[in-house]
């Protein structure tokens, strides 16, 4: 049988209109992706390249704004000095956006301030040590570091430059002009370890102090003879103070404690026994390099 002829110059144009329909296709998408692929690549993607991403299309930007994406980055950078109370506010500041994304972005530009707590306020200042003080936040992202503005009738209305191992979220809701029930008076032993409630005069806000439970002045600290805790009377040792000070000591009612103190050497308000470790490990890191009169 004799053989076909086939035109070279047809078959040329063949693979030429071959390569055009291929070319015409659409080019691979990442939405082509399975969902699962899909999901694990946005999860690892910054804050930053969650923003890139959904500048992309409408489903990217869907996709990029969800809540569970931002909860992770939340937590890692601002949850431990975002509370409650924080996010109370916020919800309150912008009932119209209360996405997490939302929050993350007005918390990094400074925009949204919080309500959080700054450990040794005024930085050091010796009549602030070891101690904890409500405030507004906002965030420098330039510094990496807060301003801080406390309540009225404080000694110094606004702090600059303060680092976030200075801050925590507030662990109780009680506000700083309020006294704070206390619910662990029948507890408390020697060498349990608490914050009082401390302002100078009832016209200052409450802060919080570290102090450690001590034992009453009859009793030599063996603990098989020990029965201070059994004594109406609590003694509360402020160790970054020197023996003999005014500030060293200081004494409560366990059966009727409220407020006690005068105006020459303040009030002392509320107790919350501390009982987990890392609390416990944050007031002594902050412990000063040498002890106060």
């Amino acid at each position: 049988m004799p053989l076909k002829k086939v035109s070279l110059g047809s078959r040329v144009q063949e693979i030429v209109e071959e390569e055009e329909e291929e070319g015409e296709k659409e080019e691979p998408s990442l939405l082509d992706l399975p969902e699962l692929a899909l999901e694990c690549i946005l999860e690892r993607l910054s804050p930053a390249g969650l923003c890139s991403m959904a500048g992309v299309c409408s489903s990217l930007r869907d996709r990029c704004r969800s809540d569970h994406l931002w909860e992770r980055h939340l937590t890692q950078k601002w949850g431990r000095v975002i509370g409650e109370s924080a996010h109370k506010e916020w919800q309150w500041h912008i009932p119209s956006n209360d996405s997490i994304m939302a929050l993350y972005l007005s918390l990094e530009s400074g925009k949204f301030s919080f309500p959080a707590q700054v450990y040794n306020r005024e930085n050091g200042h010796v009549g602030f040590m070891l101690s904890c003080y409500d405030a507004q936040l906002s965030y420098d992202s330039k510094t990496d570091t807060f301003q801080a503005r406390y309540p009225p009738f404080a000694r110094q209305t606004i702090e600059q430059s303060i680092h976030w191992e200075r801050l925590r979220a507030p662990p109780v809701d009680t506000p700083a002009n309020v006294l704070h029930t206390t619910d662990c008076l029948n507890d408390l032993k020697p060498g349990d370890h608490i914050e009082i409630q401390w302002r100078r005069s009832k016209e200052f806000p409450y802060g919080w102090w570290y102090a450690v439970v001590g034992h009453q002045e009859f009793c030599d600290g063996n603990e098989n003879r020990c029965r201070c805790q059994h004594n109406d009377a609590v003694v509360l040792e402020f160790s970054q103070y020197t023996p003999g000070s005014r500030w060293r000591q200081t004494m409560i009612s366990r059966k009727d404690h409220r407020e006690a103190g005068n105006e020459a050497d303040g009030f002392y308000g509320g107790i919350r026994k501390l009982y987990k470790a890392e609390e416990i490990s944050k007031w002594k890191q902050l412990w000063p390099n040498q002890i106060f009169d």
